[in-house]
């Protein structure tokens, strides 16, 4: 009896899992970033929830070279991201009060449990396809214009 039970719950709870993250919806939006190279466009999910930014960028096998995922924060905070069932390699844009590029951490390793840090205060961070940032010239001290940026 117990392994007929098992037999059928562990296949329902594995297929709920499956439907409840291929049907996950992040907020669009679009946004700017602005570097010595000019202004460039980009179309984003926004991850605002905990639930939203725990899953982030996972398992996707591929991303436009346009396309970027903003993950803000309600306050000024030390941040930590990982690459784990993430599969595209990412350049982390962490973003310091009114949209100031903090730090830039190029060309992450897909699938690593390796803690990437801010090293300071961030109010965001922007995640894009690895090469992104040397491609549109991206520095620390340039500037990401969205309204979740821009602090009262």
């Amino acid at each position: 009896m117990l392994r007929t039970a098992i037999s059928f719950v562990v296949p329902m709870l594995l297929a709920g899992l499956f439907w409840a993250g291929a049907a996950w919806a992040f907020e669009e939006s679009s946004l700017s970033v602005e570097t010595s190279t000019g202004s460039h466009q980009f179309t984003i999910e926004i991850a605002r929830t905990p639930q939203e930014q725990g899953l982030g960028l996972m398992h996707r096998r591929e991303l436009a070279p346009d396309f970027a995922m903003l993950f803000p924060f309600a306050q000024a905070r030390e941040a930590s991201f990982w690459m784990r069932d993430t599969y595209v390699s990412l350049d982390m844009v962490f973003i310091a009060e009114d949209g100031v590029v903090h730090r830039i951490e190029r060309g992450t390793e897909p699938l690593s449990l390796r803690s990437v840090h801010s090293r300071g205060p961030v109010i965001a961070v922007l995640e894009f396809v690895a090469g992104t940032a040397d491609r549109i010239g991206l520095e620390p001290g340039d500037t990401v214009i969205h309204p979740d940026l821009q602090r009262q």
